[in-house]
Formats: structure tokens, C-alpha cells, sequence
């Protein structure tokens, strides 16, 4: 009996061919996107969330926790609306977290460079006394008039500080280059300087010989000042040199109160506990005269004394701060 063979004709080579390299092509994709993915999922950790991008969020959560959606359903759709690759992370494993039982506070304390103190506080608050959405719609709106303040506060340096460096600028480039020709000119007079124009004339001497060694000194400086401000002792120096700067000083103590007043009183509105308010606030802060002012009212109210008291004896706050905080302790 006659076997029956198949021969394989070219076409059918051809389209077995164009089959394998689709396979490899789609291979290629999804290793491609599986890599890129391990690489956000590496990134969540320590992804630093921008405070327009957490309002944003927070604002677009609490309106839905508002409109009766679970909390689940409301971060997947909001894992599915963000473009932020690695915060869609984020929010995908938060969701994870909490689709199977843990807090959401739990979930958002996982990630603390994207979500801070204050509002894994305010969440916990929330879940404690079912006010969820309300709490967080709280804090949205604490968290936008901050960034408000934050930009008004750029805008408004913005200027100063570059008519400051253009005015560097102009300084180096008259001592290198325009005072030598005006040296030169001098010395063909043949006659002595006053004092102020040969001390200037000496200064540009000296400045058009040593640029390469001033600059790498200032190099080292801003070195060896940013190690030495990230020691205890260097903030506290750093912040009491920036209090006591003319100008800039008392418009950032006044910032630096601002945000501590709000930040307070939107914990306290929130149910937060004052000792844990007075720990948010000090941490958040960025101030060493804050650290130390919270640190003495929260032993002092451990004593069973009162905020007011406390504060009338810190140099730091003034003393509306002072009377604003007796009345609302006496009430």
C-alpha cells in the first residue's frame, strides 16, 4: 500500500514564517512592558508624589467616596484615569491592599514619599470615625491652598533672587574684564590711585589670576554646607540664620507659622488626637524652632498643662499666637 506524503509548498512556508515573527515581535512587546513594569513597581517605593498631584487625587477620591462608590471601585477608576505610570502603580497596590482586608491607612503608610503624615493621620481618623470622604475632602482642600501658598511664595522670589544673581554676574564680569583695560589706562598716567580705586584694582588682580580657585572653593563650600545643614545642629543653625535674614526672615517665620496653624487645625478638625497632631507638625514642618516648640507643648500637655502656657514661654511664636490659642483652649 502506497504511503501518502504532504509536501510542504512554498506558500505555506512563507506563512509559517510570517507566524513565528509575529510570535517574536509579540514576544519581544510583552517582555518589553513586563520590564518597564518591574521597573515602576521598583520606583513606587520611594516615588516622591508632587502636592498638586496628591490634591488632585485626594479631591477626585473623596467626590466619589461622596457619591456612594466603594472605596475599591473609586481607586480603580482612578488607577485607570491617572497618567502617571508609577502612581498608577501605586494606586494599584493600595486597591490590592484594601480589596483584601487591610486599612486603607495601612495601604497609604506603605509608601510614605508619596503619601506623608498628615494624611495617613487624617485617614486613619477617617476609618475610625466613618467620615471617610468628608475627612478627605478636608484635606484636598488643605492641600491646595498650601500649594497656593507655595506658588505665590516662588512667584514672589522669583524676581529678588534673580536680579541677585544677575547682579553676581554683572559684578565678576566688571572685575575680570572691564576694570583690567580701565588698570591699564591708569597705569599709563604715571600717577598714584586713591585708595579705594587700587584697592578695587587689586581685587580684580587678584580675582582674574584666582577665578578656577574661587569657583572650586565655592563648590566645596556648598558641599561641606549642605552635610553640615543635614546634621541636627547644621538645621538648627540654618534655620535660625534664615529667621534672623533681613527681609526674607520675618516674611518666612510668617510662612512658617501659617503652615503650622493650618496644618494644626486641620488634624484637630479631623479627630486627631493633639499629641499625634503635635508629632504631624513637627514632622512635617521642616523647622527646627517648630520640632522644638511642639516637642515642649506635647510634654507640657503630658504634665497636664495647657498649650497656651506652653507657648507663652517659647520665644518662637508671637504673642497673638499666644492669646489665639488660651481662647481656644478655655473654650
Amino acid at each position: 500500500m502506497a504511503l501518502l506524503t504532504t509536501k510542504s509548498t512554498p506558500s505555506s512556508k512563507k506563512t509559517d514564517l510570517r507566524h513565528k515573527d509575529r510570535s517574536a515581535s509579540v514576544g519581544f512587546w510583552e517582555s518589553q512592558k513586563l520590564a518597564k513594569e518591574k521597573g515602576y513597581e521598583k520606583k513606587a517605593k520611594k516615588y516622591k508624589l508632587k502636592l498638586e498631584s496628591l490634591a488632585i487625587f485626594t479631591q477626585q477620591l473623596a467626590s466619589m467616596l461622596e457619591a456612594g462608590l466603594p472605596l475599591v471601585s473609586s481607586l480603580e477608576a482612578l488607577q485607570d484615569q491617572t497618567e502617571d505610570p508609577v502612581f498608577r502603580v501605586i494606586i494599584r497596590e493600595v486597591r490590592n491592599d484594601v480589596s483584601q482586608g487591610n486599612n486603607f491607612s495601612a495601604s497609604y503608610a506603605k509608601y510614605p514619599n508619596a503619601f506623608n503624615n498628615l494624611i495617613v493621620s487624617m485617614v486613619e481618623a477617617g476609618e475610625a470615625s466613618g467620615g471617610l470622604a468628608e475627612i478627605l475632602g478636608k484635606v484636598a482642600l488643605y492641600f491646595e491652598s498650601t500649594n497656593k501658598l507655595i506658588k505665590k511664595v516662588k512667584s514672589a522670589m522669583t524676581y529678588p533672587v534673580a536680579v541677585i544673581g544677575l547682579a553676581i554676574i554683572l559684578v565678576n564680569v566688571l572685575l575680570i574684564f572691564v576694570i583690567p583695560v580701565f588698570a591699564d589706562m591708569f597705569a599709563d598716567f604715571g600717577k598714584e590711585l586713591p585708595a579705594p580705586t587700587q584697592a578695587l584694582v587689586d581685587l580684580s588682580d587678584w580675582l582674574k589670576g584666582n577665578v578656577l580657585w574661587v569657583i572650586g572653593a565655592g563648590f566645596l563650600f556648598f558641599h561641606v554646607w549642605a552635610r553640615f545643614t543635614k546634621t541636627p545642629k547644621g538645621r538648627s543653625f540654618r534655620d535660625n540664620l534664615l529667621f534672623r535674614a533681613p527681609v526674607f526672615g520675618n516674611l518666612l517665620k510668617k510662612i512658617t507659622l501659617s503652615r503650622f496653624c493650618r496644618t494644626y487645625a486641620t488634624l484637630l478638625r479631623s479627630g486627631v488626637p493633639i499629641l499625634r497632631c503635635l508629632e504631624i507638625v513637627a514632622s512635617s514642618s521642616g523647622r527646627t524652632q517648630i520640632e522644638n516648640a511642639c516637642s515642649a507643648i506635647t510634654k507640657a500637655i503630658s504634665e497636664g498643662g495647657q498649650v497656651s502656657e506652653t507657648i507663652a514661654r517659647i520665644p518662637f511664636p508671637p504673642n497673638d499666637e499666644t492669646h489665639e490659642q488660651g481662647g481656644g483652649t478655655n473654650r
